[in-house]
Parts: structure tokens; sequence; C-alpha cells
């Protein structure tokens, strides 16, 4: 165990995302492991039982939390205060809670609403982060693999349950409930912490309205509007995008289910 930790701790040339072999090697690996992780999830959950896929889900969520405990230590060790800018919080760290959440849950109303955030707006948390790692990418081994141990769990879950479960429009707006709720949750987390540690940069999903945020457009959009209307804006746009796999799935469903069709009458005759 104390050798893997320092392999972990160790140092590597910071990946660089399509970048020369030599600093994108790492990326690749990992997108090659995503491609063939993403086939079996998808083909498991197709033949799985509801309690084959919850015991999955809740596996996935404690190798995340023990990934994110790890990162925890990584990032503080050495410090002589908690690191508040990396409490696990964002966007990306939610599913990880979902899953231990959603492994034990013995409500199914409760499930549809966590399956529905999962299924649509991880997913494309997910595939966005390990398709344009723009900002994960560090120079200590064991944060990387962290990086894309997490993020590429949350694209394969949710693409599989996109698979599995035939979503209509109630459930997509059951998943923008609980993406609302947890947004809410994050911006009364830094309202409370600034009003407590002014000084301490504390930002869950980059909506605080004192630190600004880092994400691609919306931080264009931030320093032009009310901050009232960036949050409207923000919401919106997750929801959109969220929107467009929900939309993918549903024509990924219709043209498969042409297609059988034609097969059907083709064998018909």
């Amino acid at each position: 165990m104390l050798e893997i930790l320092k392999f972990l701790d160790g140092n590597m040339e910071t990946p660089v995302a399509y970048s020369p072999f030599a600093t994108s090697w790492f990326h690749w690996l990992s997108l090659i492991v995503l491609a063939i992780t993403t086939v079996w999830f998808i083909s498991y959950f197709k033949r799985a039982n509801e309690k084959q896929i919850k015991k999955v889900i809740l596996i996935s969520g404690i190798i995340m939390v023990l990934f994110e405990i790890y990162k925890q230590v990584i990032f503080n060790y050495s410090e002589t205060e908690y690191q508040w800018y990396a409490f696990p919080f964002q966007f990306c760290s939610t599913p990880m809670y979902l899953y231990l959440i959603l492994g034990l849950s013995k409500s199914r109303k409760l499930d549809q609403f966590l399956i529905a955030y999962l299924a649509t707006y991880a997913t494309f948390a997910g595939y966005a982060v390990m398709l344009y790692p723009s900002t994960v990418f560090v120079p200590t081994i064991g944060i990387n693999i962290q990086t894309m141990v997490h993020h590429g769990l949350i694209a394969v879950i949710g693409i599989a349950l996109l698979v599995k479960y035939n979503f209509d429009l109630k459930m997509f707006f059951k998943g923008s409930v609980v993406f609302v709720t947890l947004s809410a949750i994050a911006y009364i987390m830094n309202t409370v912490f600034y009003a407590i540690e002014p000084n301490v940069t504390f930002n869950m999903f980059f909506i605080s309205p004192v630190y600004g945020t880092e994400i691609p457009v919306l931080a264009q959009i931030y320093p032009l509007v009310p901050h009232v209307v960036f949050l409207i804006v923000y919401v919106l746009g997750f929801t959109f995008v969220a929107s467009l796999v929900y939309g993918g799935a549903k024509l990924i469903r219709l043209i498969n289910a042409k297609l059988v069709y034609k097969q059907q009458l083709a064998y018909q005759n």
C-alpha cells in the first residue's frame, strides 16, 4: 500500500490533450479505456436487473469516494489549513454522492429523479471532461488517474442508464429538478461560507457572486449581466446541453426502432 501511495504521489509531465504523443499519451490511454468501459457498461446494464445495476453504481460511488479522499489528502497534507477551494461539491462531484444514495435507495420515486439527472446532466459533464480535459491535468500521477477514473465513471454510467431506460419529458424534468436543487444548495453554501470566511476562496458550482466562474462561455457572460441573470443563464445553459443528451438518445432510439421495423418487414416478405 505504501508503494502504491508513493507511486500515486509521484510526478509526471503534465498531460496535454491532443498534443504530440509524448504529452498526450495519458489522455489517449484514458480515451481507449473510456471506449472499452462504455461498451461494457452499456452491455451489462441492458441485461442486468435493477438490483445488479444498483450494486455496480454503489461500488462505483465507493471507488470515487476513496479516490476523492486521496485527492483531498494530496491537496492538503502539506498545508497549514484546509484548502477550501478544493472542497468536493462541484457539479462534477455530485454524481459521487448520488451514486451512493441511488445504490442504497429503496424508493423508486427517488430513484427516478436521480437516474434522470445522472443520465442527462451528469453524462454531459463526464464526457465533456474526458474529451476536453483542458484544465484538469496536473503533474501528479495520482490526481490525473483520479480525474480520469472519476469523470470516466460519470460518463459510462450515465450513457448506460440512458440506454437502459426509455426517458420521456417528464423523466427529463425530474433530472432538472435535481440539478436546480443541487445548484441551490451550492449557492447557499457559497453565501454562508463567504459570510463566515470572506478571505477564503469557496466557489461551489462556480456560481459565487464574489469569485466569478471558470466555465467556458459563462465566464464571458458573468461580468456583463446582473448576478441573478447569470444564475438563470447558468441553469438554462446546463439544461440545454442536458436536453441535447436526452434528445440525442431519443433520436438514436427512433432510428433503431425504424431499422428493426424494416428488418421485420423484410423478413416477413
